[in-house]
């Protein structure tokens, strides 16, 4: 086992937090100058640590043991606007004090660990760009043509530091798993007063634009039957949707209706066009297909009626991923030798670890979220459970070094 300094832990996750912060939270957007901040703060953390560190092209900060293979460990540490100090962060300090004690304690290991912090995983370029990019699923063609607020990714990562011919991929020759620390983001540990969550798969998104067209007119003078109103359109779809999805009756499903606009969207006009957006994610992959055939044939019956004409586009897809069995079972095991309170359980939040699952064997951790507060300043997790989550990281990760460095 590993021995793990709890107190160095929590002094690194609140110094990570000075980067951006903001009241009792952080705002520390991918590629802002808080998030290159604390991103060459993370480099010099993880030199300490005894890792080779490079911060490649995107902003993925990763640092590697002497090791010829490694389990790598981490998370992100960028943030969303006015978001919480944990958030993403957690995973990365357990990893960096995790790799410390390993390269002190077991300087000649055959298998090691490796550290990254993810880039932009909150999107605001793209969901978990860091880590496709490291998986090689993303080019400079790709980054090219991803925009915030009319910059684009290269021109913004030039003006924050960040060189283009910097890389620094993942190596399945040497990387023999991934696993991530997380605080849970939802309420279903701290209701339940438990101690940790064991991650066993990541529930699947799919994301639509609905759009809605009509006519506009004067809002005192056309009759009410002879109005071609979209935003009623849209209202009304997004009732009979909801009623659809909870007639269905799939315990794990979950949507939203994140986002609608009218347009010219002033209070005297009959709403002309209306755009709504529908999110929906499930560990099923049937559930997702059933909602998706919701929202079709919905689209399919309501088109043209009261003369509003509905369009649907997919926009975002991300297929549910299931966390590795061995992988899991040893955190399930580490973290019953501190006698904790677990519960296995899928996540509903969009994690890197979704990305990596798809070329290495990968597992999570969750610690309780107080009152289930996420995305926000309140943000936060009991001491207790920040210390342990540390111990029963540190802990299983040394189990996962020595199962690989059997195979």
């Amino acid at each position: 086992m590993l021995v793990i300094d709890q107190d160095r832990v929590l002094a690194s996750l609140q110094a990570l937090a000075r980067f951006g912060a903001q009241g009792r939270g952080v705002n520390r957007p991918a590629l802002s100058r808080p998030d290159m901040q604390a991103r060459q703060w993370l480099a010099a953390e993880m030199s300490d640590a005894g890792l080779a560190v490079t911060i490649d092209a995107v902003g993925n900060v990763f640092g590697r043991s002497r090791a010829a293979r490694a389990l790598l460990l981490g998370s992100h540490c960028d943030s969303v606007p006015t978001g919480g100090w944990l958030d993403g962060a957690l995973g990365v300090i357990y990893g960096i004090e995790a790799a410390r004690a390993m390269g002190q304690q077991y300087p000649d290991a055959e298998v090691g660990i490796d550290v990254v912090a993810f880039a932009d995983e909150e999107g605001r370029y793209l969901s978990c760009l860091g880590s496709k990019w490291f998986c090689g699923e993303l080019g400079a063609h790709d980054l090219a043509a991803l925009k915030f607020d009319g910059v684009s990714f290269p021109e913004a990562a030039r003006d924050i530091g960040l060189h283009p011919d910097i890389g620094a991929l993942l190596d399945p020759a040497r990387h023999v798993g991934y696993v991530e620390a997380h605080i849970e983001q939802g309420p279903r540990l701290d209701d339940g007063q438990l101690d940790l969550g064991i991650v066993t798969g990541i529930a699947g998104m799919r994301r639509f634009g609905v759009s809605f067209a009509g006519q506009a007119d004067h809002a005192g003078t056309t009759p009410m039957a002879l109005r071609r109103d979209a935003g009623m359109a849209a209202l009304d779809f997004a009732v009979a949707l909801r009623d659809r999805f909870v007639a269905l009756r799939a315990p794990d499903a979950v949507w939203n209706f994140g986002a609608i606009s009218f347009f010219p969207g002033v209070a005297n006009v009959v709403p002309k066009e209306a755009q709504l957006t529908v999110e929906i994610r499930d560990l099923d992959v049937q559930h997702l297909d059933a909602m998706q055939a919701c929202l079709e044939q919905l689209v399919r019956q309501d088109d043209y009626r009261a003369g509003v004409r509905i369009a649907c586009t997919l926009t975002g897809n991300l297929a549910p991923a299931r966390m590795d069995p061995a992988l899991t079972q040893l955190l399930a095991t580490a973290s019953a030798r501190g006698s904790s309170k677990i519960m296995r359980m899928h996540s509903g939040a969009i994690h890197d670890a979704m990305v990596m699952s798809r070329y290495l064997p990968s597992a999570m951790l969750f610690v309780p979220s107080i009152g289930g507060r996420s995305h926000d300043a309140i943000e936060d997790t009991a001491e207790r459970h920040l210390r342990l989550g540390a111990k029963v990281f540190a802990d299983a990760a040394y189990a996962m070094t020595q199962g690989a460095g059997r195979e």
